[in-house]
């Protein structure tokens, strides 16, 4: 088979396409024939050698992916036998690794059928993104009455919040860049606000008098401003790793990441799942590369010209 390897940290450029033997299924794993696999963020940071505390450093080489969507080609023993030749979508754990391949096993417990009409790009957004954009819509207990700031809403991730908190019934804000403001107004944000204008803090507060919810999965300082716009007990549900602190009671600071999704994984995948393929929460896969792109891949992620999610696609 076919994979992407990296031998050593760096830049994307350590990503290469090589030729490695067949993987078989263990007992209780099944084989899938990849047809797409995600490419997260969190990835780069991996791939670079500076990935949060919360991914020990990978042996390498290795071979990076998360998540895959495709064909089950080969069941391992005890398996049942109908998942051969059923289209499948996996998230491949935590600390998983071997999603960039023609070739994945996994155990035969972490699949899930394809939905009946759900492609396998978008599925594989569900299945990583989608399950973090529900635990994270859970949490944030968005209702009718909120006006909803959600920044990089161009995202994969934030176009799925902007996505839920529409379905609640709240005024939506896209934060977003250049032509990605196009995409946060076509998923339906009341207002998108280009947050690299130099007069974009005005803008938003003319627009939008009054914000109760921030969904911020960057940091820095466009969520900090944000923030001090929260009318009086509105709150901000943070994501993005950032530890800096907020000091204003009347608006709390939420952080979701971590155990408040850990637990609770698969219910938030079915869930993702299920809101993929009845239309309420449907990933936009914006940028699509083939496989031997990794790297490009890689690079429209750090350079932030990548919109919605990512995806490498298998060509056969």
């Amino acid at each position: 088979m076919h994979a992407i390897r990296q031998h050593s940290f760096g830049p994307a450029d350590v990503l290469q396409l090589e030729e490695l033997p067949d993987p078989a299924p263990e007992p209780g794993q099944v084989r899938i024939a990849v047809e797409a696999a995600g490419v997260h963020l969190v990835d780069t940071y991996i791939r670079s050698g500076n990935g949060p505390a919360s991914f020990a450093p990978p042996e390498l080489p290795m071979v990076p992916g998360r998540e895959v969507a495709g064909t089950v080609d080969q069941v391992g023993e005890g398996v049942d036998a109908d998942w051969w030749g059923r289209r499948v979508v996996a998230h491949l754990g935590p600390t998983g690794r071997g999603g960039y391949a023609e070739l994945v096993v996994v155990d035969v417990a972490r699949i899930y059928a394809l939905p009946d009409g759900l492609d396998p790009l978008t599925a594989v957004a569900a299945i990583g993104t989608g399950r973090t954009a529900a635990g994270i819509l859970e949490h944030a207990a968005i209702t009718a009455d909120d006006v909803v700031a959600v920044t990089s809403a161009a995202g994969g991730l934030g176009s799925l919040l902007l996505q839920g908190a529409r379905n609640a019934g709240a005024r939506t804000v896209g934060l977003a860049s250049g032509s990605k403001l196009g995409v946060v107004r076509g998923i339906g944000a009341d207002t998108a606000v280009d947050y690299r204008a130099t007069d974009w803090a005005a803008t938003l507060r003319a627009a939008e008098p009054r914000i109760t919810v921030l969904l911020d999965g960057v940091g820095g300082e466009v969520p900090r401003t944000i923030h001090a716009m929260l009318e009086p007990g509105g709150r901000m549900v943070r994501f993005s790793g950032d530890q800096d602190g907020y000091d204003a009671a009347d608006r709390p600071v939420v952080d979701v990441l971590g155990p408040p999704l850990a637990a609770r994984l698969a219910e938030f995948e079915r869930a993702a799942l299920d809101a993929a393929a009845d239309g309420s929460r449907v990933p936009h896969v914006g940028s699509v590369f083939p496989l031997a792109d990794a790297a490009a891949a890689h690079r429209a992620l750090e350079t932030r010209t990548a919109v919605g999610k990512v995806v490498l696609v298998v060509e056969r």
